[in-house]
C-alpha cells in the first residue's frame, strides 16, 4: 500500500499573493471590520436602551446585529492576520472549528431573516391582532428555533467532516474555511459530505424561502391597497430595508453554494459579499432607512451629551 502523510494544517491562499496588494487589503478590511463592530454594537445598544424599540421587530433586529458580529468575527480576524503573515496557515482543527461557527452563523441568520419577514407580514397585513399574536414569549421561541436549526445543521456537517482524511495537498483556494473548498482536499471520497451539505442547504432554503416569498408577496399587495400615501411610504420604507438585506444575503449565498466549487476569484468575491459586506451594510440599512432607529439614536446621544454637561 502507498504510504500517505496526514497533514496537520492548511494554507489559505487568500485574495492576493502580491505583498503591496495585501497591505492595501489589510487596511480596507480592517476598516470594514471596525465599522461592522461599531455599527452592530450601536444597534444592539440603541435597541436595548430605548424602551420605544422594545418591540418584536427590533427584538429580531438585535439578534440579527449579534449574528452579523459573529459572522464577520469568524473569518475577518484570521484574514487580517494572513494579510500580514508570510505563513498563511491554519490548523486542521482550527479550520474545522471555523467552518462550524461559519455554518452556525449563516444557518441561524437565514432562519432569522425568514422570521423577520413573517413579522413584517403580520404587522402590515394583520395590524389589529399583531400585538396579541407576535408577543415576547413567541419571539423568544422563534429566535431559539433559529439558533437550534443553525446549530444542528452545523453540527451534522462538522461531525461528518471528521470522517475525512486530509493528506498531501493542503492548499485552500479561499480566504476562509468554508465547507465546499475543503472537500476536494480529502484523500477519502467526500461524496457523503457533499450530499449532506446539499441536503442541508436545500432543507434550509425550502424552510425559509417560501415563508419569505409568501410574506413579501402579501406585504406588497397590502401596501398597494393602502390609500394614505404617507402610510404607504412608511410601510414600504420599513420593508424595503429588510428586503434589501434578504436579497444581499440569499442571492450571494445561494449562488455560492449551488454552483460547484472551482476556487475562482468570483467565488471569493461572492463569499466576501455575504460573510463580510452584508454584516457591514445591515446596521447602515436599518439605521439610515428607519426613522425610529434614527430618532432613538438621537435621543441616546442627547442624553449622553446632557450627562457630560452635568
Amino acid at each position: 500500500m502507498k504510504n500517505v502523510s496526514i497533514i496537520t494544517e492548511f494554507v489559505l491562499l487568500g485574495l492576493s499573493s502580491d505583498p503591496q496588494i495585501q497591505t492595501m487589503l489589510f487596511v480596507l478590511f480592517l476598516g470594514i471590520y471596525l465599522l461592522t463592530l461599531m455599527g452592530n454594537l450601536v444597534m444592539i445598544l440603541v435597541i436595548r436602551v430605548d424602551s420605544r424599540l422594545h418591540t418584536p421587530m427590533y427584538f429580531f433586529l438585535g439578534h440579527l446585529s449579534f449574528l452579523d458580529l459573529s459572522f464577520s468575527s469568524v473569518t475577518v480576524p484570521k484574514m487580517l492576520q494572513n494579510f500580514l503573515s508570510q505563513k498563511k496557515s491554519i490548523s486542521v482543527w482550527g479550520c474545522i472549528t471555523q467552518s462550524f461557527f461559519f455554518t452556525l452563523s449563516g444557518g441561524t441568520e437565514a432562519c432569522l431573516l425568514s422570521a423577520m419577514a413573517y413579522d413584517r407580514y403580520a404587522a402590515i397585513c394583520h395590524p389589529l391582532v399583531y400585538t396579541m399574536v407576535i408577543n415576547r414569549p413567541l419571539c423568544i421561541v422563534i429566535v431559539s428555533i433559529a439558533w437550534t436549526m443553525g446549530f444542528l445543521i452545523s453540527l451534522m456537517n462538522s461531525l461528518f467532516i471528521h470522517k475525512l482524511h486530509f493528506c498531501e495537498y493542503n492548499i485552500i483556494p479561499h480566504f476562509s474555511c468554508e465547507l465546499p473548498p475543503l472537500f476536494p482536499l480529502s484523500c477519502t471520497d467526500p461524496i457523503v459530505n457533499e450530499i449532506l451539505l446539499a441536503v442541508s442547504c436545500a432543507f434550509l432554503g425550502l424552510l425559509t424561502l417560501p415563508l419569505i416569498l409568501f410574506s413579501y408577496s402579501r406585504i406588497i399587495s397590502a401596501i398597494l391597497n393602502i390609500h394614505s400615501s404617507k402610510a404607504q411610504a412608511k410601510a414600504f420604507s420599513t420593508c424595503s430595508s429588510h428586503l434589501t438585506v434578504v436579497l444581499l444575503f440569499y442571492g450571494t449565498a445561494l449562488f455560492r453554494y449551488i454552483s460547484p466549487a472551482s476556487g475562482s476569484v468570483l467565488e471569493r468575491v461572492v463569499s466576501i459579499q455575504y460573510s463580510v459586506i452584508t454584516s457591514l451594510l445591515n446596521p447602515l440599512i436599518y439605521s439610515l432607512k428607519n426613522q425610529e432607529v434614527k430618532a432613538a439614536l438621537q435621543r441616546m446621544l442627547k442624553k449622553r451629551k446632557c450627562a457630560l454637561v452635568e
